[in-house]
């Protein structure tokens, strides 16, 4: 009787690397086709189907997904659920560390893949490390973010990069607990960004644009552009669609006043 090949345990790095991935895939592009899947099977020296059922597993644990009736393979283990959970309570530790693991597969820095040459040359220690802490996380938050929504603005279906706000609903400051919370997330347009943060534009718990009515005293194309959106619905992703309470906490924080809807 011939003995079955025995399968190669997942190391930790492995798997954190594979979240990493996840978090940065729009949902349904985690085929074994998919040459980011293709490439991170190479980097850990696993196939792309080995890849790719480890990103099931992960989708398996998204509660959003479960929330919604979506769910990926069911074999997931337990270490896939204590990454998970780990991910859930320190997220940006975690990202974090998955970047330090992205870059060495990458034969780079941590500071490579966030560049710092802008940085002031008195930085140094711990406080270099802290900057080049934040920019690797925000760095990894804009793909996060841009992946959930395919490189689309929810709001005007803008797809050009460049053009494109990773939009924070609370902001990075106020909420340490959720910088790296994919739901506390928006991809947005430079200009619809710059109003969202102002609080000339927030959503509803529909997930419906308002524009404040004092753009309707700007004649402008701008304001133009803002209000042809008015009272239409966000392009949702397909998984971490915004956090309700959150947008709440923005029209709160926003104190807004909202022209009646056209009929």
């Amino acid at each position: 009787m011939t003995s079955q090949p025995t399968r190669r345990p997942w190391t930790r790095e492995e798997s954190i690397l594979a979240l990493n991935l996840y978090l940065t895939l729009p949902f349904g592009q985690m085929d074994h086709r998919n040459r980011q899947v293709i490439d991170l099977a190479a980097q850990i020296g696993r196939s792309a189907n080995a890849v790719a059922l480890k990103l099931s597993n992960f989708a398996s644990l998204d509660p959003d997904l479960r929330s919604r009736g979506i769910s990926g393979m069911s074999h997931r283990s337990s270490a896939d659920a204590a990454i998970w959970e780990e991910f859930a309570a320190d997220r940006e530790a975690l990202i974090y560390e998955s970047e330090q693991f992205r870059a060495a597969r990458l034969g780079q820095t941590i500071e490579e893949i966030a560049p710092t040459a802008d940085l002031p040359p008195e930085l140094e220690g711990r406080e270099r490390e802290a900057v080049v802490r934040v920019r690797v996380n925000q760095q990894y938050f804009r793909r996060m973010i841009l992946a959930r929504y395919d490189a689309h603005c929810c709001i005007t279906g803008l797809a050009v990069p460049q053009l494109l706000t990773a939009s924070h609903i609370v902001p990075w400051a106020e909420a340490p607990e959720l910088r790296l919370n994919p739901r506390n997330g928006l991809c947005l347009n430079a200009l619809h960004d710059r109003a969202f943060d102002t609080g000339l534009l927030t959503v509803s718990d529909d997930f419906k644009v308002q524009i404040d009515s004092r753009v309707q005293d700007s004649d402008s194309a701008a304001a133009d552009f803002l209000l042809r959106f008015h009272g239409s619905y966000l392009k949702l992703p397909d998984n971490f669609e915004p956090a309700v309470d959150l947008l709440r906490r923005h029209r709160e924080r926003s104190a807004m006043r909202f022209p009646a809807l056209a009929d």
